[in-house]
């Protein structure tokens, strides 16, 4: 059986073609293009590859992950911020009305989270929580043995949970766990800890707005003192946010992606001790933290998990 996945980014948008046999899945290619405010000359640049291999396999459903909010049901893009130009876009219709199959859309938080509990990391589990800990940081809920989304869609927007009266701003919101525990997050933590001090870290002095993570991950593993406080607070923060998951929730498993992926070293042991100092023992000794297990693929694993949920 073979599937086709559009992952749909503020940056750039990817088609990927897999074969699922036997509980298994694997990719067979994939084209990607940089995305554009107009969704059809988008989606122009990719279904060309898409109906080529259509024609060679043809494709029991297509599955679409793209960051929210969406009306999954409907198959609409409401207004993703990072989605200028593709607002109330009817997506799943769009996809349909050219390759002719079932087409589905999820929330990529939740795409990657039935990627990691189908094919990864999370295989077997029951209660699971996936966190992109991306540019942003949102979570995907595995509950009970099925994916969890909530009321009207909007479940694990844990990067809106605010951790202290002041801090980095995420999701329009100081002191928020996506402002301590993103890409852009760890960026902004980085600036808003050297404004407090009487001199300028020399990494701060080289890079000014324009620091990253992974610049700092880099500085940090080279042993820079102010790029390990950096990582050192992000996992101090990272280890309260957990906290709350686990208390809340008493997942079996929390599966973190992007940067815990690459810089899990620098992160863990302050991680580790505010979970400690904050979750209830009883929940934390049954539950495991772990890197994603689909590695830098995830994205194109959570839009075929999308297509391969449909049947």
């Amino acid at each position: 059986m073979y599937y086709i996945g559009f992952d749909i980014g503020g940056t750039k948008c990817a088609a990927v073609v897999a074969k699922a046999e036997g509980g298994e899945i694997s990719l067979l290619d994939r084209h990607e293009c940089p995305t554009t405010k107009n969704p059809e000359d988008t989606l122009s640049k990719l279904l060309p590859f898409a109906i080529d291999w259509q024609k060679k396999v043809g494709f029991a459903a297509a599955g679409i992950s793209c960051g929210g909010p969406l009306n999954c049901e409907k198959g609409l893009i409401l207004n993703p911020p990072n989605l200028v130009g593709w607002h109330n876009f009817a997506i799943n219709e769009y996809i349909k009305n050219i390759l002719h199959v079932p087409v589905a859309i999820e929330n990529d938080a939740n795409a990657c989270a039935l990627a990691e509990w189908k094919y990864g990391a999370g295989r077997g589990s029951k209660n699971m929580v996936f966190l992109t800990f991306g540019t942003g940081l949102g979570a995907g809920l595995i509950l009970n043995g099925r994916l969890y989304r909530g009321a009207n869609g909007n479940a694990g927007e844990v990067g809106h949970m605010r951790l202290a009266p002041e801090g980095p701003v995420g999701y329009g919101k100081a002191g928020s766990f996506e402002g301590f525990c993103s890409g852009g997050g760890i960026a902004s933590l980085a600036l808003y800890l050297a404004a407090k001090r009487q001199t300028v870290p020399a990494v701060i002095q080289r890079h000014g707005n324009a620091v990253t993570a992974k610049i700092l991950a880099e500085a940090a593993f080279d042993g820079d003192a102010f790029a390990l406080e950096v990582y050192r607070k992000c996992g101090e923060m990272l280890g309260r946010g957990l906290a709350l998951v686990c208390d809340i929730l008493n997942p079996q498993l929390v599966v973190l992606g992007g940067v815990f992926m690459r810089s899990s070293a620098l992160l863990v042991p302050s991680m580790t001790k505010a979970l400690e100092a904050e979750a209830l023992g009883v929940n934390l000794e049954v539950m495991k933290i772990v890197s994603a297990g689909l590695g830098e693929e995830i994205g194109d694993y959570a839009a075929v998990a999308v297509a391969a949920g449909i049947l």
